[in-house]
């Protein structure tokens, strides 16, 4: 169990990261000066910054558990690494877990808008991606024939993703969007089978 150390400095982590995203998504990213965030969770600059080395991190920590999930996935599972993959993902699916871009909880919508529509966002999301399909690529042997494997397992994975946080913040349901998203993603990993 966590000391009471332990659990403050969470606190302190989490309403950092809550008070940056609630004024990121109200105000915008770039108009939003961490000296405020700071001060709505009661903290001062340095105390900020001893959590979160900069402000894309207050955002970004959230997918940070996420990273190199794919490679975790191959190297633990006694299936094929597409097969592996194409399970994991229609698993997170029918569990509307928001990396499959299938989640339509107003919070969850709200981050992602944040994440693609701010630049600097975007690009330490490209970032964690790269490093994801680098450590799939060596998961899966490390050569010429691994790269190519992991960038095609996870540009699908992603455009996937994508096609159903499109759909979602149009203003469709996760629940009217989940047999479509099903089809397609049958559809993808079976090209790639």
């Amino acid at each position: 169990m966590a000391g009471l150390r332990e659990r403050k400095k969470q606190q302190t982590h989490d309403a950092l990261s809550e008070a940056a995203i609630a004024l990121f998504v109200e105000h915008g990213f770039d108009s939003v000066p961490v000296a405020d965030i700071a001060a709505a969770a009661e903290v001062s600059k340095p105390t900020l910054f001893k959590y979160f080395p900069s402000k894309e991190d207050l955002v970004m920590h959230r997918i940070e558990d996420h990273r190199r999930e794919a490679a975790r996935v191959v190297v633990e599972s006694a299936e094929p690494p597409v097969a592996a993959l194409r399970s994991y993902f229609l698993t997170g699916l029918a569990g509307h877990e928001p990396t499959t871009g299938l989640n339509d909880l107003p919070q969850v919508v709200a981050y992602y808008n944040l994440v693609f529509g701010t630049p600097a966002l975007a690009t330490r999301l490209r970032e964690f991606m790269d490093d994801d399909e680098r450590a799939l690529a060596e998961a899966l042997g490390g050569d010429l024939a691994a790269e190519l494997l992991a960038a095609q397992l996870l540009s699908t994975r992603r455009i996937l993703a994508y096609r159903n946080w499109s759909a979602i913040s149009r203003g469709q349901s996760a629940t009217a969007r989940y047999p479509t998203a099903v089809t397609e993603a049958e559809q993808a990993f079976d090209r790639l089978g």
